[in-house]
């Protein structure tokens, strides 16, 4: 490729170098290329930025960048099947959620016959050709094991391995049990070649559909790290034992409420509020936001701060946590149990009538929770007049009127998803699955630790501390267009040629409210949005509608607060005899580093929560196979549609062969299978009752059938030959009609 011409380029001349080059291309060789220096190295950072979010790059290992969906031209590969002698590989590591991971074709020069195996890991060159990918080897690795993680079942005289991902489209012979039976839970190394590749069981974790079994396959599945060093757990109880130290401000007279779930494991947070007597502040509160003071007891560098590190998040399970800190502080001396004194961080704020934060203040503080109290309570003294800390409650919700007006005011993204929420007995087993109940009691308390992680930013930005930031970017352009396209199909405008805020959402989603169709496009305005993330970079949050926003308010179950925490106690000196409780020296030159560590650890600890909820809500219906459920059609594709259970949230595939000898055409635009005869249509956001044929409680998945079976036994059969045979008479559902896109 001839040197350009120094200048920023175009985004064509930046693709255009990265294909071309012979060498990993990153922010460096791409300014070297163009000649950039100065300023305009400067433009080309935020120019790389704008064409990842526009789907134009990616970014890998050493942060070279390569075309969005593509490879890094080297990287590391891990061999997953042989299609006859030729290896076909994927990237280990792969970061671009909305799309599959390539298979690249391995190409062994000089090698009749292929020296790899499943299993193994290699070192590549990569390459684009045609429509697929080729890799060169460079260097084979150190084989990494291919656990599977799956349940033993029986089958005549041989046990076969049933994987629990629901990507793993076959079972495995067992060719080693290792001790374990039919019915076991366990960890499998794949080996072989196919068609004779097999599983060998390396570790036996138990019976999964005993209590607690669901949320141990996401443990494993997901490596989420579930036990602590020794080394940690000493450190932990010598933490425990630390004194509360002099010189804390003394709260403990105030009617410090936690208001949380009935089912809370810990409590990080409490708050208080009264009316503010300062005449140049009239109709204002103040209020308090205690905050378990974590960064007393977790020291940086040491054992407990490198798990906590590790972790990144608590993780909650329906039956059980698994906890960023040991339970001896995360559920006990961390956490704000009433009638206990407690350490606190307290962030103290003065708020005018329409819920500005007009000052604030923070301090190392000691505290006496007067009760916690569940949401469910709170709410019902409010509306009651009657019940405990009352006088307490009232002052907390005249707080909260300023506040939301302020939210108001904001016009922040108004998305209430509904969230499912499993109830177990006292011996684990389900007694019900429902969505979650959204009171006004909830909003309070979260717009009370909003106005506290809003001044918790601003604080460290008035001392130019470092801040990781809690940041969410507005919609790409890509997205927008993805929306603007579906919105078109009901009629609904989407301008692009504006500036994007939370609010013209909310203008969309109030035209549809009360539309069978509602539910469906507050989806898909939710799938529009960008992921929050955690960064030194203040871009704001866009769905708070926030320029300045951290997370300061739960320390137990988030390293991102704990970091914040530090810098304030460094910032404002909050306990001069303390320094080790500030941020370690280097800490903030790795923020960057850090932020993306715990963002993938809080998206694993996402993924295995809604997966452990997918397995519960399978159990729950796995007594109604063969029942009739109410569904809505989530997503079709060529080879059938997927619907979820009303109510519930259980996901499952009608497969398209199941719709009777017509054939349907997959229509991507109506996102809709359409009887090619009989116009028969099957569309998102189509609501239906479908028998319940499968619930396969080891991956969470169902399988749906149409009540009565295919209903087109009159029409030409597929493929232009008379494959049917006698099916008797088949009736119409009288629902299946789409009712939606009139």
């Amino acid at each position: 490729m001839p040197k350009p011409a120094p200048g920023l380029p175009s985004r064509e001349q930046i693709l255009s170098f990265i294909a071309s080059s012979d060498q990993p291309a990153g922010k460096r060789e791409i300014a070297r290329a163009f000649g950039l220096h100065g300023q305009d190295k400067i433009k080309l950072k935020a120019l790389l930025k704008d064409m990842a979010d526009e789907g134009l790059i990616d970014s890998g290992p050493g942060r070279a960048f390569h075309k969005q969906g593509g490879v890094p031209k080297v990287t590391v590969l891990r061999i997953v099947d042989l299609d006859g002698d030729q290896p076909v590989a994927v990237p280990e590591a792969w970061h671009a959620e909305a799309l599959p991971p390539p298979r690249l074709r391995v190409v062994e020069r000089g090698r009749k016959a292929s020296a790899l195996a499943v299993g193994d890991r290699i070192l590549a060159r990569t390459e684009e050709a045609g429509r697929g990918w080729i890799a060169h080897p460079l260097k084979t690795l150190a084989k990494g094991e291919e656990l599977v993680l799956g349940v033993l079942h029986q089958e005549g005289d041989r046990l076969w391995l049933k994987p629990v991902d629901r990507r793993e489209r076959h079972d495995l012979p067992v060719s080693d049990a290792g001790g374990a039976e039919a019915g076991d839970l366990v960890l499998a190394e794949k080996s072989g070649r196919p068609p004779r590749i097999s599983a060998r069981v390396t570790e036996r974790l138990g019976d999964p559909f005993q209590p607690r079994g669901f949320s141990l396959i996401a443990i494993h599945k997901f490596g989420i790290p579930d036990r602590f060093s020794e080394t940690a757990l000493d450190e932990a109880r010598e933490s425990a034992a630390r004194p509360l130290g002099e010189g804390r401000e003394d709260l403990r007279d105030l009617q410090i409420l936690a208001i949380d779930p009935p089912d809370a494991r810990d409590h990080d947070d409490a708050i208080w509020a009264a009316p503010d007597e300062d005449p140049a502040n009239p109709e204002g509160w103040r209020a308090i936001v205690a905050i378990a003071d974590v960064s007393f007891y977790v020291r940086p560098g040491g054992a407990l701060d490198r798990e906590a590190r590790k972790r990144g998040n608590s993780v909650y399970f329906p039956d059980r946590v698994v906890p960023m800190l040991p339970e001896i502080l995360s559920a006990d001396v961390c956490s704000l149990n009433d009638s206990a004194d407690r350490a606190a961080l307290a962030c103290h704020l003065t708020i005018d009538r329409e819920g500005s934060i007009r000052a604030f203040r923070f301090s190392r503080a000691l505290v006496r929770i007067a009760a916690v109290i569940p949401y469910e309570e709170a709410q019902a003294a409010i509306d009651t007049g009657a019940g405990r800390a009352l006088p307490a409650l009232r002052a907390l919700w005249g707080c909260w009127g300023a506040l939301s007006r302020a939210r108001a005011a904001r016009e922040p993204l108004d998305l209430d998803m509904p969230e499912r929420r499993v109830m177990l007995d006292e011996k684990g087993r389900i007694t019900s699955v429902a969505p979650r109940e959204r009171l006004d009691a909830h909003r309070l308390v979260e717009d009370f630790m909003i106005a506290a992680n809003v001044a918790a930013a601003r604080a460290l930005e008035q001392r130019q501390a470092p801040v990781m930031y809690r940041i969410h970017e507005s919609p790409s352009r890509e997205k927008l267009v993805a929306l603007k396209a579906y919105l078109a199909s009901f009629n609904l405008p989407l301008a692009l040629g504006q500036v994007v805020r939370p609010k013209l959402f909310n203008r969309i989603l109030a035209k549809v409210a009360g539309e069978p169709f509602a539910q469906e496009v507050g989806e898909q305005v939710l799938r529009s949005q960008m992921q929050a993330v955690y960064s030194p970079a203040p871009v704001g949050h866009f769905g708070l509608a926030l320029g300045s926003y951290a997370h300061f308010t739960s320390p137990i179950r988030r390293y991102a607060d704990l970091l914040v925490h530090r810098a304030l106690v460094g910032a404002y000196r909050l306990d001069p005899a303390a320094e080790a409780t500030r941020l370690a020296a280097g800490d903030a030159e790795r923020f960057e580093a850090i932020g993306e560590a715990i963002s993938r650890a809080e998206r694993r600890a996402m993924e295995a929560e809604r997966e452990t909820i997918d397995r519960y809500v399978a159990a729950f219906l796995s007594t109604r196979v063969g029942e009739l459920v109410e569904t809505r059609i989530t997503g079709v594709q060529s080879f059938g549609f997927f619907a979820t259970v009303e109510g519930l949230g259980g996901d499952g595939l009608v497969p398209v062969s199941t719709l009777g000898l017509e054939r349907f055409h997959h229509d991507e635009a109506q996102r809709a299978l359409i009887g090619e005869e009989s116009g028969e249509r099957y569309a998102v956001g189509q609501r239906l009752r479908l028998r319940l044929a499968e619930a396969n409680v080891a991956t969470g998945a169902l399988r749906f059938e149409l009540p009565e079976g295919a209903n087109h036994a009159g029409l030409p059969p597929r493929g232009g030959r008379d494959r049917r045979r006698p099916i008797g008479r088949r009736g119409r559902p009288a629902n299946i009609r789409h009712q939606g896109r009139r």
